[in-house]
């Protein structure tokens, strides 16, 4: 049986999932999510939400969603670029046929999102209103996770007490270490590693970044904002998350660090610990279980 816990100190938390009846071998996981003002801003850009199973049956059909998003801050109306993101892909999943492909429709949704975004803006305010937000996706279905995100929100993974980071940001820095202008300790301290190099509502048409990945039982995924990635370690992480703790206490223990150590931005995070996996091949595209 998974188990969901959802707490926020600001606008952007979603509410706990409701139990299921556990269906024989399928995946088991429980969550936590938690959004936090910061100590220094007046209010939350950031917003996050999952999508549940609403039946057992739907464990298999569709898998779960979680998804994340951080307003451009310096841009019209963050909080609500944020909010659409969210609850544009929520919704294209909940609706999504049974069986549909997690890495197109990710795709898809991500697309749709950045169009809904456009459209909110120009709602708000006209061509002149240009509102932005990045945002993180995960897909979890059978022994399978796939991650789309556009922007520098992350999605961690934490495996046997080590912790690597499944996505790569979206930020000029970045796209200069890619060329060969800057090597991966320069970036740390480059003036362009907060500058997106791609972000939702920037263009008509934007390029998600998607990865599928095997899931383990144990593994711990984090998905976060850069509130929280800025000031607290990947080691951090995996000695917060990797030990079989609860996940509310670890979530609010991350939101402390950095809290502490910064809190100049809005601090969201996800936390989801696979407990179980359904072991599938795959033939012609059509998963078939492994026994």
């Amino acid at each position: 049986m998974y188990r969901g816990r959802s707490i926020s100190g600001g606008a952007a938390a979603a509410a706990p999932a409701r139990e299921l009846p556990f269906l024989p071998g399928a995946m088991d996981l429980e969550f936590a999510e938690l959004s936090d003002l910061g100590r220094i801003r007046q209010g939350n850009e950031d917003y996050l939400g999952h999508a549940a199973p609403a039946e057992t049956s739907r464990i298999r059909s569709h898998g779960w969603l979680f998804v994340l998003a951080d307003g451009v801050g310096g841009q019209d109306c963050g909080e609500v670029a944020s909010r659409t993101a969210v609850e544009t892909v929520l919704k294209g999943f909940q609706e999504a046929p049974a069986g549909e492909a997690h890495a197109g429709l990710l795709g898809s949704l991500v697309q749709k999102a950045n169009r809904k975004v456009i459209d909110a803006g120009h709602e708000l305010g006209g061509a002149a209103t240009r509102m932005a937000t990045t945002v993180v996706a995960c897909a979890l279905r059978y022994n399978r996770l796939v991650v789309a995100h556009v922007g520098d929100s992350r999605c961690y993974l934490t495996r046997k007490g080590q912790t690597s980071v499944l996505t790569r940001d979206h930020t000029v820095a970045q796209e200069h270490v890619k060329l060969g202008i800057l090597s991966s300790r320069e970036v740390e301290n480059a003036e362009t590693r907060h500058v997106l190099s791609r972000c939702l509502g920037g263009e008509l048409i934007v390029a998600p970044e998607i990865n599928e990945h095997e899931v383990f039982a144990e593994d711990v995924l984090l998905l976060c904002s850069d509130g929280l990635h800025n000031s607290v370690t990947s080691s951090e992480i995996a000695a917060v998350t990797g030990h079989g703790g609860g996940l509310a206490s670890a979530a609010q223990r991350l939101v402390d660090i950095a809290n502490q150590r910064d809190g100049s931005d809005n601090i969201s995070l996800q936390l989801i610990r696979i407990r179980s996996v359904e072991r599938v091949g795959m033939y012609r595209g059509r998963p078939y279980l492994l026994r």
